[in-house]
């Protein structure tokens, strides 16, 4: 069931799971919503935590004022779900665009969090990045079956795609195409050309895991190396995925995202 919580110009839609003692929130990506990102480790998180996870602006039933979108502005939503559901403080877990909102928010707002998982690191693009983000945006206006067809050959590894049959390769491409908020994606696409949250990893002063992705081809795992370095103190682990590793390699995830956050 969707809880609602209302800041300013947003109200949030988000989950919650479990009753603790330990909390968690679970920041999603881009083009996805919390179900879609987090909805199969529930059973496994929820008997330990209590979990937390928000659908920022551009995702799930969250609706807001159309406005561009800001990390600062994701990360108030992210805080707003939490403080809601009594989940203060937490232990953070991000993916993709979700690991910006969280690097932002260990920095900026210390006193909630406890210790921080970044997933396929996106904390600042580059040339590279930004091309792509800029396909995105326009496909995603302009032709979503092709942008759909992107998602999958970009963010899954080939050797995991290549096991698929044609008709799993076509459920699948429906499914992206159909299930996507495509408005949301369009405005979180202009917000991942401009992301930039280098000046806050370098503040966090909790412990953090990177987990970079030997065969991610949306967030190259240079990317992920650079947020391990610049961040004080953190920790780096590599899984052998995709981008979509929440997906392709979600024991192993599980496993060094909750040992990690046991031991902090």
């Amino acid at each position: 069931m969707n809880l609602f919580t209302t800041i300013e110009n947003a109200k949030i839609s988000y989950s919650v799971d479990g009753s603790g003692p330990l909390n968690l929130v679970l920041v999603h990506g881009a083009g996805a919503n919390s179900k879609s990102n987090w909805g199969h480790f529930i059973e496994f998180l929820a008997p330990h935590y209590k979990v937390v996870r928000p659908n920022y602006s551009g995702s799930g039933e969250t609706t807001d004022d159309g406005q561009p979108l800001s990390t600062a502005q994701l990360a108030e939503q992210v805080i707003a779900a939490a403080k809601a559901a009594d989940a203060v403080p937490f232990d953070l877990i991000g993916f993709s665009l979700g690991t910006s909102v969280s690097a932002y928010i260990a920095a900026e707002y210390p006193e909630y969090v406890k210790s921080v998982v970044l997933l396929a690191p996106y904390l600042k693009g580059n040339a590279r990045t930004k091309l792509q983000f800029e396909l995105w945006k326009d496909l995603g206006q302009n032709n979503r079956k092709a942008m759909s067809s992107i998602i999958i050959q970009t963010g899954f590894s080939a050797n995991f795609t290549s096991a698929w049959d044609e008709n799993t390769m076509a459920q699948t491409l429906e499914n992206t195409l159909q299930t996507n908020n495509w408005e949301g994606f369009i405005r979180q696409a202009e917000l991942l050309i401009h992301t930039d949250v280098t000046a806050q990893a370098k503040k966090i002063n909790k412990p953090t895991l990177v987990i970079g992705c030997t065969y991610d081809y949306m967030v190259p795992g240079v990317l992920a190396k650079d947020a391990a370095a610049l961040i004080p103190h953190a920790e780096y682990a590599e899984l052998a995925a995709g981008h979509m590793a929440v997906y392709e390699k979600p024991e192993e995830f599980l496993k060094l995202a909750t040992e990690f956050l046991q031991k902090s």
